[in-house]
């Protein structure tokens, strides 16, 4: 028996017992109806319909009749339906992202309980008391994630997706794919971030060797000693903050759980498998749904982000120091760079000089800050000029 039912015979037994001490004299009206939790009015309407109809008087006409709410047998089929022929194996909360997209009215309960009742969606099993969670930094721009998942994400191919992500909101500022994730590829990260929004003021990284140099595994990090990386955030005021645990970057790691999720079947319902086009499914599709649907209002109202005024290809780069051989040439893991005759000194024999290599491998020389040439991957002068590194 339902609830409902119950708590409808109970109340019918009640009133029996109300009105046989009503008719006997023992309660008024006025006793009867606040023992029943009514007023005077309706223990006299409950009266006529008790000498009508008897106990079947009394009676909710309104149960066992469908609710006029209900959705119709047809949209709950329409909706396994479509489920079963495009987006099986989706989570429930995944599917009613592209339910409301497509046009859909209904909650997020009754899409969730229908596929449920269809055996198309498990029930998420109870989970138990956790500790409490960091509370979210107050302003965009005041800390962000980046980290990287590898991941099967089309069959066969195992690629990295790296994510720079807001704290405050949890919007995703920028999503790739790349073959292996590193100093090249946090770069760009970054850089996208900063030339969209601006300077931030601190990032939160797990412990990979591109980000952090450490002594044994499993000890702390030596903040003494920046990678490449590393450097590149110190000249530009960023904060570098390092995880010690996953519990630790909760946020980036269920938002990679999502992306697993969901990624792997909205690449594979458009038929992509290559790296380029999931780049572009990411910046024009996937990553604009994303953010519309998990990123979430800051705790206060402002930005913690400022303007760049720094030359930023010179800082997200690799820096390497190398000293000018007799033939004015320095060597770079096996590439010689020729540096060309020079105005405002003969030579630079001897004289201490330092490369950077950018993220699409070209190559440009300087001595303090004044860039000596620059160079293709594989050492042919791209332009000679006379240039302030910032």
């Amino acid at each position: 028996m339902r609830r409902t039912e119950l708590l409808q015979e109970i109340k019918m037994m009640r009133f029996r017992e109300a009105f046989a001490e009503w008719k006997a004299g023992r309660l008024t009206q006025q006793e009867a109806a606040r023992l029943l939790g009514v007023c005077e009015r309706s223990f006299r309407r409950y009266c006529s319909r008790y000498d009508l109809g008897g106990l079947a008087g009394l009676k909710d006409g309104r149960l066992g009749r469908p609710s006029h709410l209900r959705a119709p047998q047809h949209e709950s089929w329409e909706l396994v339906k479509s489920y079963e022929a495009r987006h099986k194996g989706w989570t429930a909360k995944h599917f009613y992202a592209w339910y409301q997209r497509a046009g859909g009215k209904r909650s997020y309960t009754w899409v969730k309980k229908t596929l449920q009742k269809a055996g198309l969606v498990r029930k998420a099993p109870h989970r138990g008391a956790h500790r409490k969670r960091r509370d979210r930094a107050p302003l965009p721009g005041m800390l962000l994630h980046q980290d990287g998942s590898r991941h099967e994400w089309v069959p066969g191919q195992y690629w990295d997706l790296i994510v720079t992500m807001d704290d405050a909101t949890n919007e995703h500022y920028d999503m790739r794919f790349v073959e292996e994730e590193g100093t090249r590829s946090s770069f760009e990260g970054v850089e996208a971030v900063i030339r969209a929004k601006g300077l931030f003021s601190s990032l939160y990284t797990d412990r990979g060797a591109h980000y952090w140099v450490t002594k044994r595994e499993g000890e702390a990090v030596d903040k003494t000693r920046p990678t490449q990386f590393g450097r590149a955030m110190q000249q530009l005021g960023i904060e570098m903050i390092p995880a010690y645990s996953p519990e630790a970057r909760g946020r980036s790691e269920r938002a990679f759980r999502t992306h697993q999720e969901r990624l792997v079947r909205e690449l594979a319902m458009h038929g992509i498998t290559t790296m380029a086009g999931a780049n572009t499914y990411l910046a024009e599709h996937y990553r604009v749904a994303f953010n519309l649907e998990f990123s979430q209002p800051s705790l206060e109202a402002g930005s913690a982000f400022v303007p760049c005024t720094t030359d930023l290809k010179e800082v997200l780069c690799e820096h390497v120091e190398r000293k000018v051989g007799g033939d004015n040439c320095v060597t770079f893991f096996g590439v010689t760079l020729q540096i060309s005759k020079q105005q405002y000194r003969c030579n630079l024999v001897g004289v201490p000089v330092r490369i950077h290599r950018y993220t699409d491998d070209t190559l440009a020389v300087f001595h303090g800050p004044r860039c000596l040439g620059r160079y293709r991957a594989e050492g042919e002068p791209i332009v000679q000029e006379t240039s302030v590194a910032a």
